[in-house]
């Protein structure tokens, strides 16, 4: 095994925070919630956040603000990650990237402020500036209008059924009442922000080919007892583990896989599970105007022991 040099390592910690801290025009990076959409037009519809396997509609993991330094195209630039979390699918995963130039339509051209602003609370905006309407339930594009108001919309008749029985049945009459009255979900995750920070000194250790490993980097930690328990087995993917679990002690609230425990979808066998969730972008980051790119995401399952 040999060290390299590398980049700063940069940690995610999730932490609660104020629903306008959360917002698109904060540039947040977060876990959980709804999507704060980077660009408000362009956004992918009900098909592309569809799961694959069992067609439900995915729900919004997290989203990570990624901007590139020197890239005039990605002054802002955003990773929105999707899931399916029905059991016993749970398989569903796309992300999609957009980015915008720092003179756009949709943000100011300055930083956004430090401090809250006035008189908008805790109210969720459920239309974006270009004019899409968004799904009541879970945030993504909305297309289909309510029948009856016209002023509800939702990604799929699924969602419309959800809402129905949440609460919209009441309010459906009540139109003025609709921007007000936006119920939490169950189907969204718990929402937290993802707080960034850079760690001196790691190096991510690269295991030779004939390891028959890959490399192991600093992503995260899983729950004590699980690791303890796979430490007890003494395969070659064991003792990696054990190598990735030295590396990432001295910041053990960092999000992957804890983001699991987070999201209280920890649950083997009845909720989504991961071990890892690796996201590739474009080489170039190529631009596509102020739509919305798919990228690949590949997911690596803890692997089962006795």
């Amino acid at each position: 095994m040999a060290a390299v040099q590398s980049a700063p390592v940069e940690l995610g910690f999730a932490e609660e925070a104020p629903a306008w801290r959360l917002r698109s025009e904060q540039f947040p990076s977060k876990v959980g919630g709804r999507p704060a959409w980077l660009g408000a037009a362009g956004l992918p519809g009900p098909g592309a956040l569809a799961c694959g396997l069992c067609g439900r509609p995915l729900a919004f993991l997290l989203q990570v603000y990624a901007p590139l330094t020197g890239r005039a195209d990605a002054f802002h630039r955003s990773l929105f990650l999707f899931c399916c979390r029905e059991p016993p699918c749970c398989a569903g995963l796309r992300v999609f990237r957009n980015q915008l130039p720092r003179r756009n339509d949709f943000y100011s051209y300055d930083p956004p402020p430090e401090d809250p602003p006035p008189g908008t609370g805790d109210s969720v905006c459920l239309q974006l500036k270009s004019g899409a309407h968004l799904c009541r339930v879970c945030g993504c594009s909305g297309p289909k209008a309510c029948s009856r108001c016209h002023k509800a919309h939702y990604c799929s008749r699924e969602h419309q059924a959800l809402d129905w029985k949440m609460g919209h049945k009441q309010v459906c009459a009540q139109p003025d009442q609709l921007d007000h009255i936006v119920p939490d979900h169950k189907f969204l995750f718990p929402e937290f922000e993802i707080v960034v920070e850079t760690e001196d000194g790691i190096t991510p250790a690269v295991v030779g080919k004939e390891d028959d490993s890959e490399v192991v980097e600093s992503l995260g930690e899983a729950l004590e007892e699980e690791l303890d328990s796979m430490a007890k087995h003494e395969s070659e993917e064991d003792k990696i583990f054990q190598k990735f679990k030295t590396q990432i002690s001295g910041e053990p609230e960092q999000v992957m896989p804890q983001l699991l425990n987070y999201l209280k979808a920890d649950s083997l066998g009845c909720s989504v599970d991961w071990g890892v969730l690796a996201i590739f972008t474009c080489a170039e980051s190529c631009s596509l105007g102020s739509g919305y790119a798919e990228e690949f995401v590949w997911k690596q399952d803890v692997t089962d022991t006795p």
